[in-house]
């Protein structure tokens, strides 16, 4: 019986694999004030939490992005919305990104900025 290497890119994934994700059950205001510290200064929930935790953060800055889960029935809806078909899922993406973009310079009714609030 042969032993299947690992190809070296992967060299660095042990570590990861074996790390365990916790998930704290806590009240909102626990919730916000993890993620409002975490938007203050630029990192993610988790980030953050590892910080308050004081246990080492990844130095090299992540990949900035927003993710969500769509199903197909999103698609279809979505693609319908956009006058595309629903297996064309790459278009839907960039007209998902064009809408995030827009909401973004539009900002958020009822919300002041944060350049506002200061």
């Amino acid at each position: 019986m042969t032993v299947a290497r690992k190809p070296a890119r992967w060299a660095g994934s042990d570590e990861a694999i074996r790390a365990v994700q916790v998930a704290f059950d806590v009240e909102e205001a626990v919730l916000e004030a993890v993620r409002t510290a975490a938007f203050e200064n630029n990192l993610s929930s988790s980030d953050q939490i590892r910080r308050l935790l004081e246990l080492p953060t990844p130095t090299r800055p992540k990949r900035p992005r927003l993710t969500v889960s769509l199903s197909t029935a999103d698609y279809e809806l979505l693609g319908a919305r956009f006058g595309l078909s629903p297996d064309d899922r790459l278009a839907i993406k960039e007209k998902v990104t064009e809408a995030l973009i827009r909401f973004a310079q539009q900002g958020r009714p009822g919300r002041q900025s944060a350049a506002k609030k200061r």
